[in-house]
């Protein structure tokens, strides 16, 4: 037999066993791991998808709520896992694209020891205000900042955080002085700029949307590539000038053990998107809890992950945002 001929067909014999353990897949149970506390917008997520999952693979899907130190507990659980596509993580950004450059060292290499599945949806951000506050756009507002310094105050939920990036991006950028006041979590952060003991912050559309329907909030911006279709007048952060500190959307996206075989990790992949073909799952599940479907591929979800990382790593150094 010729040379290339052997070559050939030991590489043929070797892939044999991968797809074969691809189309069996999956053997036993599969564990989705969350590294937030349940009860959020991603463990929501994960358990309709693992219900979903479950019905398609015929085997138990678990959601395991791993939460503490920002998201490293979580995912260092996934990465010591077998490679085998059972263990999978469902997790935001910050895991992957933030705490690389937030943390001196990382117990996890996100690049190396977990692979993308699909980016599941995004999550757009919106520049919100107190109506108290005398801009409606955000050239109005750098000039109220330069205007009256200190007197404008933003909340975050940390150092590092989607609102802290843009606000003291903006510091950075046109010289103002706004004030971080850091909050535990999205949801005391909008009511702190409700109730007026801050004047701004960067929420998600669902945490704001029906307070800028009633007129208690109102917004001057959206982080996303495009506006959103429900509020065509509200301005991208790119349109509005701010395209070099735009933190971009919040996401959620699933991976899996670095080191499992791509015939598991495309099999994975396949059966979300069957997942996400269904119309009533995207309705119910995802646009009406204020999410933009996405549901990449694997190769798409890689890319987009190093342009957002990219973007978090200029962000991160011009802020000079550490870990808490």
């Amino acid at each position: 037999m010729h040379s290339k001929s052997i070559k050939w067909v030991a590489a043929a014999l070797c892939v044999l066993p991968l797809v074969a353990a691809a189309q069996s897949f999956p053997t036993q149970n599969v564990r989705i791991v969350v590294p937030y506390a349940p009860g959020g917008g991603i463990d929501g997520m994960a358990r309709v998808l693992a219900e979903r999952l479950q019905q398609k693979w015929g085997k138990p899907v678990i959601v395991e709520n791993k939460p503490g130190a920002s998201t490293i507990i979580g995912t260092v659980a996934v990465t010591k896992a077998l490679p085998d596509g059972h263990t999978l993580l469902l997790t935001s950004e910050a895991t992957v694209t933030s705490n690389p450059y937030l943390f001196d060292k990382l117990p996890y290499d996100p690049a190396r020891e977990l692979v993308p599945i699909s980016e599941l949806v995004s999550l757009p951000q919106m520049v919100v205000a107190n109506p108290s506050v005398p801009a409606s756009d955000m050239k109005e507002l750098v000039a109220l900042a330069k205007a009256r310094p200190d007197s404008l105050s933003y909340a975050t939920y940390g150092s590092g955080s989607l609102p802290h990036l843009l606000f003291e991006g903006i510091n950075a950028r046109r010289g103002v002085k706004m004030t971080q006041i850091p909050y535990k979590g999205i949801t005391p952060a909008v009511t702190a700029v409700l109730t007026g003991e801050v004047q701004l912050t960067l929420a998600g559309v669902p945490a704001a949307e029906g307070y800028l329907r009633a007129g208690k909030l109102k917004a001057l911006a959206i982080a996303r590539r495009e506006r959103l279709p429900g509020m065509p007048q509200v301005p991208t952060l790119a349109e509005a000038g701010f395209a070099d500190i735009d933190p971009h959307e919040s996401w959620f996206g699933l991976f899996v053990t670095g080191g499992t075989p791509t015939p598991v990790v495309q099999k994975i992949a396949r059966d979300v998107a069957a997942v996400a073909a269904d119309p009533a799952f995207i309705e119910r599940y995802v646009r009406s809890r204020g999410f933009d479907p996405v549901f990449s591929t694997p190769d798409a979800f890689a890319k987009f992950i190093q342009a957002d990382r990219s973007q978090k790593e200029k962000l991160i150094r011009l802020t000079g945002a550490k870990a808490e």
